[in-house]
């Protein structure tokens, strides 16, 4: 056997390799978007964000890639929601982030409620659907893990119905509870002290394929789950890190926000150069007095 039949030989050999090993790759374009929640319709089961902007990435030639928020041609988008606890969760005027599959709108596979004084500084504070496809991290310095646990006698192509699912919070990047839950079933978390917590439900959905014996990698349409998840903040949150928004040192925080729904202001500081000469005035004009009496 020549030089290069041995070549070709291990060339394709090695790709029939990487055929096998490799994991399902997703063909359905995941797409996500921002914006303001204009209306939300119970009856008819969709939620509107509008003046939405559509994150992406730029790669210019010899550099990193170079991703932001960038406005969209539409200045509505509308899509069925992911639950129906959806409707309790968002309000017209709520900044959320809204992924759909094939294209943008027509069908939400997550919606996550935003909270954050900038654009750049912004934490989820309640996400429906699938929370792999949201890179904003959750407030009160919390991750939460999820991984969807395939039936195996339930699959078609790439996707099985999911039988049940593990779910895991991260405090501060420590793992602070984990539980495996079964559809509708949910793990609630609230071992800080400082008035924060932690809720999610696993409602349903799908797992990949190939985790199930016997089931090669293929590319097909990826698994898409359904959670529920609350955050509630840490008392007096408001703290953002001002270099990112995905860690929060103490000595990074600015002043803590009002509490949300008062719409009292933080009261002016006084200046104590403002104040002196209007003192000294005032004592200087009683001094004219006391002269101009005690003359008479």
């Amino acid at each position: 056997m020549g030089e290069k039949s041995i070549i070709c030989g291990v060339f394709i050999a090695a790709f029939a390799l990487c055929c096998i090993m490799a994991p399902v790759s997703a063909v359905i374009l995941e797409v996500p978007c921002k914006g303001e929640v204009s209306t939300v319709n119970p009856a008819k089961n969709t939620l509107t964000i509008k003046n939405p902007e559509q994150y992406g990435c730029d790669y210019p030639a010899g550099k990193a890639p170079v991703c932001s928020w960038k406005p969209m041609a539409q200045s509505t988008l509308t899509g069925t929601v992911p639950d129906a606890a959806a409707f309790s969760v968002f309000k017209s005027g709520d900044t959320a982030i809204a992924t759909s599959l094939g294209g943008a709108g027509d069908q939400w596979i997550t919606l996550a409620k935003l909270y954050g004084p900038l654009p750049n500084e912004e934490f989820v504070t309640d996400l429906i659907g699938d929370p792999r496809t949201v890179d904003t991290p959750f407030i009160g310095d919390y991750a939460i893990v999820t991984e969807s646990v395939p039936d195996c006698s339930a699959c078609t192509g790439t996707v099985c119905t999911a039988a049940q699912a593990k779910v895991a919070v991260k405090s501060t990047g420590t793992m602070v509870a984990e539980k495996t839950l079964k559809p509708g079933e949910s793990l609630v978390y609230n071992g800080r002290n400082d008035g924060s917590g932690v809720t999610a439900k696993f409602v349903a959905g799908q797992a990949a394929s190939q985790i199930c014996p016997g089931k090669a990698g293929m590319t097909g349409p990826q698994a898409v789950s359904t959670y529920v998840i609350s955050i509630v903040p840490p008392i007096g949150t408001g703290q953002v890190n001002i270099r990112t928004a995905t860690t929060t040192r103490p000595d990074e925080a600015l002043t803590p926000l009002p509490p949300a729904g008062t719409g009292t202001p933080a009261p002016a500081p006084t200046k104590s150069g403002a104040v002196l000469p209007a003192v000294v005035i005032g004592a200087l004009a009683l001094i004219a007095v006391i002269r101009t009496k005690t003359r008479r």
